[in-house]
Parts: C-alpha cells; sequence; structure tokens
C-alpha cells in the first residue's frame, strides 16, 4: 500500500479515536447539552424545562434515549410523523439544533 493510500486510513483512525474517547464525549455531551437547554425553550411549554410533561397524553422526554429523540424531531420535521403541535415546532429546526435538544433532555434524569 503506497503512502498516498495509507494517510487518509491513518489520519481516520486517529480522528475516530479522538471523537470516541472518553474525555471528548462528555465535554461535547455538556456543550451540546448546554445549547440544547438554551434552544428547548419552546419545548417548555409542554415538556417542561425538567422534561417531566405533567400534561396527559404529552410524553416525558428527560432521560430518553438521545437518539430516539433525534429521530423523532427530524420525522416531525420532515412531516414523516404529523402532529398539530409538533410538526411546526420542528419545522423550526435544524440538525444542529436538534441534536443540541436531544442532548439536553436525554442528559436529564428521568
Amino acid at each position: 500500500m503506497t503512502l498516498r493510500r495509507l494517510t487518509p486510513i491513518v489520519l481516520g483512525v486517529a480522528l475516530m479515536t479522538e471523537l470516541l474517547s472518553p474525555a471528548h464525549a462528555s465535554s461535547t455531551l455538556a456543550a451540546d447539552a448546554s445549547a440544547g437547554k438554551q434552544r428547548a425553550g419552546t419545548c417548555f411549554s409542554c415538556h417542561n424545562q425538567n422534561g417531566v410533561s405533567t400534561i396527559p397524553g404529552v410524553p416525558t422526554l428527560a432521560g430518553q434515549d438521545r437518539t430516539y429523540l433525534i429521530k423523532a424531531l427530524q420525522e416531525y420535521r420532515n412531516g414523516l410523523r404529523r402532529s398539530p403541535t409538533m410538526s411546526p415546532t420542528a419545522h423550526a429546526l435544524s440538525d444542529p439544533d436538534i441534536a443540541h435538544i436531544a442532548a439536553y433532555f436525554s442528559s436529564l434524569p428521568r
């Protein structure tokens, strides 16, 4: 294998090692959760700031799986799930907004 072909592989392994390190993961989660709390203001009217809903039929988001929350918000935004409340709310969210909001609610205790 030539150096030209090997260099991208080595760089990829180095990047993955850094991204998967515990120190990187915890600092990223903290930053994302903090940004998510700022962006989730409109969510608080139904899901509350602590992520525990007191409204019948409105799910509690605290402690939910981050991947599930991302998928659900993307589906509401993209019209794959329909809700008179969630669809228009999620429509205004970018992918980074969704990732931050999911990080915030998933970081909260159930």
